[in-house]
């Protein structure tokens, strides 16, 4: 099996701020990658990245000839969507902003030089990932109850996609195509349908759960790690079955929810008016 990542994986992407300024990152090759152009437009305050990038790789003929070895474009969440954007590890930023003169330079390296020590730690004590994200639910109003339940799951979605890597379903796509199966099997649902009921856009879903949500997801995704193990699948074929199996569990386990207290599981309540405040109740699907 490959080393397991330190938790929680599903907000590991989200911006971090450099003196108020927004950084998008994405956790690639086990270390942090940086969108270049962000990091441009905090050492520089430049109004157009690309061009600012152009007339730098000019200047530096060397940078510019080991590019390719130092930029990867990755998949980041932007305003339009999922879009590979140029990034780079730290090792990569160092020697870029080596051709940056600016007098956020060295606090910008420290800044980069902790982030980096703090997921190190992170890998070595998962347990410091999930205080990081009890803290900023806590922060965004969550009530405790429902964080307990949000932490447990982002645990069992882990396991789960560890195991995804480890049978042979590694890209993105194939990671949605599997968890589509899951939730249209417990839900009668895919997850941008799943969205669209509870009124998101660019939203993780599972933010916007109910309780009862949260814990037939988790069922569903326990399920089919449990099938992939005990049947020892390899290849999207039989992980998508276990998909399908594993959902359909929770699946019947909602119905018969329903059935008993007469009232549908999926519910299009939300929690979007968080921010900061500290509502304890979800809000009709509408802002």
């Amino acid at each position: 099996m490959s080393k397991k990542s330190a938790l929680p994986n599903e907000s590991e992407n989200h911006p971090v701020a450099f003196q108020e300024n927004a950084i998008r990152r994405t956790w690639h090759n086990e270390e942090w990658w940086f969108t270049v152009a962000d990091v441009v437009v905090v050492l520089t305050d430049s109004v157009n990245p690309s061009d600012y990038i152009k007339k730098m790789r000019l200047r530096d003929s060397e940078l510019s000839q080991g590019w390719g070895q130092i930029v990867t474009p990755l998949r980041i969440e932007t305003e339009g969507g999922i879009q590979r954007l140029n990034c780079a590890n730290t090792e990569g930023l160092f020697r870029i902003i080596q051709s940056i003169p600016s007098t956020k330079a060295e606090p910008f390296k420290r800044w980069l030089a902790q982030v980096g020590y703090e997921r190190v730690k992170e890998i070595e004590n998962p347990e410091l990932a999930m205080g990081r994200m009890q803290d900023l639910y806590e922060k965004k109003g969550y009530p405790k109850e429902w964080i307990d339940k949000r932490l447990r799951g982002i645990a069992v979605r882990q396991d789960l996609t560890d195991e995804w890597k480890d049978r042979g379903a590694a890209s993105s796509k194939e990671f949605a195509i599997l968890t589509n199966e899951i939730m249209h099997g417990a839900f009668d649902l895919k997850v941008d349908e799943y969205k669209q009921v509870k009124s998101l856009a660019r939203e993780n879903l599972r933010d916007h759960m109910t309780d009862i949500e949260l814990i037939l997801t988790m069922l569903a995704e326990a399920t089919t790690t449990k099938l992939h193990r005990d049947r020892d699948s390899q290849g999207m074929e039989p992980l998508t079955k276990d998909a399908k199996d594993g959902g359909a569990v929770a699946g019947r386990t909602r119905k018969d929810i329903e059935q008993q207290t007469g009232k549908p599981v999926i519910s299009s309540e939300n929690f979007k008016q968080l921010a900061g405040a500290k509502p304890k109740k979800l809000k009709k699907g509408e802002n």
